[in-house]
């Protein structure tokens, strides 16, 4: 659904660049619980780890500087998804990666406090990893496709908060 005028090249590219964002993450959660508890999407399915793999380099600058996430963030929020300026296609990609990423930070941090303390790493909380791991890759594997193709991608919930966000 291209309601809002036609797509450019250009701005197929630009909006997909804003889901590097929580790809970076789930490469990161992925590879934090595979290494601490041997537990994991990508300890499970050997084919996905193909991402972390080919998004080596930006995994490290993001893991190597404090507050990146934060960072990253706040200027795409400010710089991008505020800025009227930029076409309604590319603020919409950037909100609906930045909702994917808030989404997995809840998930990582229930994970975290409250289920890993309480049920330690077992099959449970290993099902329950996968589901929000590969629930985020899925979302974020059909938005990049219905980018590319220049459509918006309309996912459940999180597509109509964008819209109520980005007019």
């Amino acid at each position: 659904m291209t309601w809002r005028g036609t797509t450019t090249a250009q701005d197929r590219f630009f909006a997909c660049l804003p889901y590097l964002l929580p790809l970076v993450e789930v490469s990161i959660l992925g590879m934090f619980f595979a290494q601490r508890a041997g537990i994991g999407v990508f300890a499970q399915f050997p084919p996905l780890r193909i991402i972390p793999e080919f998004l080596a380099p930006v995994i490290n600058l993001y893991a190597g500087f404090p507050f990146a996430g934060l960072i990253v963030f706040i200027l795409l929020l400010t710089l991008v998804v505020q800025n009227t300026n930029i076409s309604h296609f590319i603020r919409f990609n950037t909100m609906q990666a930045i909702l994917l990423d808030i989404v997995l930070i809840l998930g990582q941090i229930i994970l975290d406090m409250v289920l890993v303390p309480a049920l330690g790493t077992g099959l449970f909380v290993d099902t329950i990893l996968n589901v929000v791991l590969l629930g985020i890759l899925t979302a974020v594997g059909y938005a990049l496709v219905q980018t590319i193709r220049g459509q918006y991608a309309e996912i459940p919930a999180i597509s109509e908060a964008v819209y109520m966000r980005v007019r």
